[in-house]
């Protein structure tokens, strides 16, 4: 039989899975600061722009860009071009237009609070594309990649990054997310794919593809 304090601890633990997936009023404002603040997320996402080759004029999105540390990275390698980021809390996207306010003000950096099955028009063909730990909350991902590849000029990178979070996470449970993300990839007809890791605890996976010519 449940008690009153295990049905009270589950509904605390759910809120909180709730608020790191959609992070929303205070709660959701001082989740961004952790985010922005862990040593972890700071250097996976810093790390995954740099793998991307990004150049001065490159015009790049990323998906579920969280406190804005990996658009930060962006802005300050496309400094003639646009970064475009894409996020469904408004916490996030205050985190990281405050964290960014200088490049959008020059109207460098780009931050709006939307979905990926929702996307905004980016104008021109884009160059990059990334997603850090967001691809397991997107509705039909096999959709939404065909998608992304519409939106990349031939040539065009994407980077998709998974960091198990589930309890008991290990180098294995990393190789899976990797082959799973490949697979995706595969599928909608990206080339060129290769994996890399960080060796974090537990290690990061960046699966990278090139999208093809017409």
């Amino acid at each position: 039989m449940q008690t009153a304090g295990t049905a009270l601890k589950q509904r605390v633990i759910g809120y909180l899975v709730r608020q790191a997936h959609h992070p929303q009023g205070v709660v959701g404002w001082a989740n961004g600061w952790m985010f922005a603040l862990r040593p972890s997320n700071r250097q996976r996402n810093i790390w995954a722009v740099s793998l991307l080759d990004v150049r001065p004029t490159d015009r790049v999105l990323e998906i579920g860009f969280g406190p804005g540390v990996a658009i930060a990275a962006f802005a300050g390698r496309a400094t003639r071009g646009h970064v475009f980021g894409v996020d469904h809390s408004q916490a996030m996207v205050r985190h990281a237009a405050r964290r960014n306010a200088a490049a959008v003000r020059a109207r460098r950096v780009h931050l709006t609070q939307s979905s990926v099955e929702r996307l905004p028009d980016f104008g021109d063909p884009l160059d990059v594309i990334l997603a850090v730990n967001s691809l397991g909350f997107w509705p039909d991902p096999v959709e939404r990649l065909r998608e992304l590849r519409r939106l990349l000029r031939p040539g065009g990178r994407i980077a998709l990054v998974s960091q198990p979070r589930c309890p008991g996470a290990t180098e294995d449970t990393t190789a899976r997310a990797a082959r799973e993300l490949q697979d995706l990839l595969t599928q909608v007809g990206f080339a060129q794919l290769s994996v890399r890791t960080l060796d974090l605890d537990p290690p990061v996976a960046c699966v990278l593809a090139v999208a093809p010519g017409p």
